[in-house]
């Protein structure tokens, strides 16, 4: 069974960086797209951004496009997600999630219901 896990978050101050990180234990990363999304409290949970199978397409929120990069390094099974420019507003839960279909980046992106497996999420907090 394939497992998730998020680290890397914590408490910032404005216009901070974080990276985060999403390990694969019990299977792999490759051939399968990854996203990330967020929740802050009282909210839904939202799409942050998403790296196709090869690594060779993403996609990011307008909310964080410029600000945050999603990478992948499959022979380590993993994902990242760097977080630079850090809002108030990006306070939340992150999470990263495979999806097992394997979006080359042809077509659109994953919705979040495509998603087979999801990690617990790591806490980031921006705040002075």
């Amino acid at each position: 069974q394939l497992q998730l896990v998020e680290s890397g978050g914590g408490l910032v101050p404005p216009g901070g960086s974080l990276s985060l990180s999403c390990v694969a234990s019990g299977g792999t990363l490759d051939y399968y797209a990854i996203g990330w999304y967020r929740q802050a409290p009282g909210k839904e949970r939202e799409w942050v951004a998403c790296i196709s199978s090869s690594g060779a397409t993403t996609y990011y929120a307008d909310s964080v496009r410029g600000r945050f990069t999603m990478s992948r390094d499959d022979a380590k099974s993993t994902a990242y997600l760097q977080l630079n420019s850090l809002k108030a507003e990006d306070t939340a839960v992150y999470f990263c999630a495979e999806e097992e279909a394997g979006w080359n980046g042809l077509g659109p992106a994953p919705t979040e219901t495509a998603y087979d497996y999801w990690g617990q999420g790591t806490q980031v907090t921006v705040s002075s």
